[in-house]
């Protein structure tokens, strides 16, 4: 384990970078109610049967087929005369935990996938430590919990953190690797930083630590973080488009690992998808098309009855390689896009920048030449703006442009190029369109942006631009970019000479 001095220098730099919530107050309630000798257990059935939609949660999973022995259950007590205190507060806590992290509205980060992958670890680390025997009441919420970091580093650094989980997610990456490149701490340690705060038992915080590495734990948690770890990999079976593949290769991890063989592996699998399937009812999870293992087979050899179960696997594994092959396609496709937009676009106005203007324009000059069309450019810029970021503020400024920008980007057809040139500067490329087409919509363009108010701490700013544009008619035969440029510069430097707020047009061939 890492040296003490280390760990609280991550400990350190979690809470420098990181927001940690405060527990939901029911959560404080149980766990001070659990730690107070003095309380008795109808104290901590008061406080769960306080809420009435957590008491109905409550019994629905004490009456289901995970917990349920002994009858009936009605009635919070009755439920941990027979289940016991640790578990009922353990699935109380997993309630209200689970239920206090639903800002799905507010982020991007997929927050039913996240909980859902959650609640199958949870079910999967307690059911195999079940089936060897070493069961332990505190799994079940070790193992909802301990990729809790993950939603606390989304809700601080929303963009940068969904972007790096999908690239994971696409690419195979490993997300603790990753995470620590860009943060110096990954989502485990933030796990156990979390529940550390939240002054829950060691028994809960420490092993989250250690469930991607567990044989790197110390000897008393080892089974414990192993429990974890391929709680964690079954999830990610039972929620990947290649369960066939992947039965496979966590057959025989948990084979190696336990001594189990493939019989009972596959059992433990059906188990698992049955009993996930019933919590993430219970946490108001979509279940989605979560099968047993077997049942799957079996739907493939309703199609294949005369082939043996080897064959029917092969086949679905095939069908799983084609279908992340289509997948994978598509994402990379989009990440190209992601990556494009990335490199072409302002980070301020989300238009075109500069780069990408250049090259535009040179494509649109060598169609115009190729067809024998008219192309035409207008270069504006806004009158006055140091004015603006002196009187109100650089951000004021920056809404100016944002605000210029958004209503100049609805103005233009489809086929226009708008560019963030340069500073308060920008560039529309005009396709096909005259010289007396190029000042009109100048002149449209202006007295749209003389009608934009941008509202400031309770005061309204109006600006006016000035313009200059310059064409190339079908019958230009040389047709040189930095000439253009500079004849719609020139007709812009006139419009700010005799007074701004005005459109000036300047020939080409009067700079030839």
């Amino acid at each position: 384990m890492q040296s003490q001095e280390n760990h609280q220098k991550i400990l350190d730099l979690i809470t420098d970078n990181l927001e940690l919530p405060s527990p939901p107050a029911v959560a404080v309630k149980i766990l001070d109610a659990v730690q107070n000798k003095e309380s008795a257990l109808k104290d901590i059935a008061d406080i769960i049967s306080a809420d009435p939609a957590l008491t109905a949660k409550m019994l629905r999973v004490a009456n289901s087929g995970y917990y349920s022995r002994g009858g009936p259950i009605s009635n919070i007590q009755r439920a941990m005369t027979i289940l016991g205190t640790n578990v009922i507060k353990n699935i109380a806590l997993s309630f209200v935990i689970a239920e206090s992290f639903n800002q799905e509205d507010k982020l991007t980060f997929d927050f039913d996938l996240f909980w859902k992958r959650s609640v199958i670890s949870a079910v999967a680390a307690d059911l195999l430590a079940t089936k060897l025997e070493q069961k332990n009441d505190d799994l079940f919420i070790t193992a909802l919990l301990q990729d809790i970091g993950s939603l606390i580093i989304a809700m601080s650094k929303a963009d940068e953190y969904n972007r790096i989980f999908n690239d994971c997610e696409i690419f195979g990456y490993s997300l603790v690797e990753v995470e620590q490149k860009a943060f110096k701490f990954d989502h485990s340690q933030v796990s156990y930083a979390l529940l550390q705060h939240w002054q829950l038992p060691d028994e809960i915080t420490i092993p989250t630590l250690f469930h991607h590495r567990p044989k790197a734990a110390p000897e008393d948690i080892a089974q414990t973080a192993s429990f974890l770890h391929y709680g964690a990999r079954f999830s990610q079976l039972l929620t990947s488009d290649e369960i066939a593949t992947n039965t496979r290769i966590v057959s025989d991890e948990i084979s190696t690992a336990y001594n189990l063989d493939n019989k009972s592996v596959s059992e433990l699998v059906d188990d698992i998808a049955l009993a996930a399937k019933t919590m993430l009812e219970s946490f108001e999870l979509p279940p989605g098309d979560l099968k047993p293992y077997t049942q799957i087979l079996q739907e493939a050899n309703d199609h294949l009855s005369s082939i043996n179960l080897n064959q029917a696997q092969l086949v679905l594994e095939m069908q799983e390689a084609k279908m992340k092959a289509e997948r994978m396609s598509k994402e990379l496709q989009d990440a190209n896009s992601r990556l494009k937009d990335l490199v072409y676009r302002d980070g301020l106005t989300g238009l075109y920048n500069h780069r990408f203007f250049q090259e535009s324009l040179s494509q649109e000059l060598s169609r115009a030449n190729r067809y024998r069309t008219s192309v035409s450019l207008i270069l504006f810029d806004i009158d006055h703006f140091k004015k603006v970021n002196d009187s109100y503020g650089h951000q004021a400024g920056d809404q100016v442009l944002m605000n210029i920008a958004r209503a100049v980007s609805s103005s233009i057809r489809p086929t226009d190029i708008i560019a963030r040139y340069g500073g308060e500067e920008f560039a529309v490329i005009l396709p096909e369109t005259s010289p007396a087409g190029a000042k009109v919509f100048a002149a449209r363009l202006r007295r749209c942006v003389e009608g934009i108010a941008t509202l400031v701490k309770g005061q309204l700013i109006y600006v006016t631009v000035s313009a200059g544009t310059a064409s190339f008619g079908p019958d230009n035969k040389k047709r040189c970019k930095d000439a253009l440029i500079n004849a719609a510069d020139k007709g812009l430097y006139l419009s700010k000479q005799n007074g701004r707020n005005l459109v000036t047009p300047v020939e080409v061939t009067e700079l030839d």
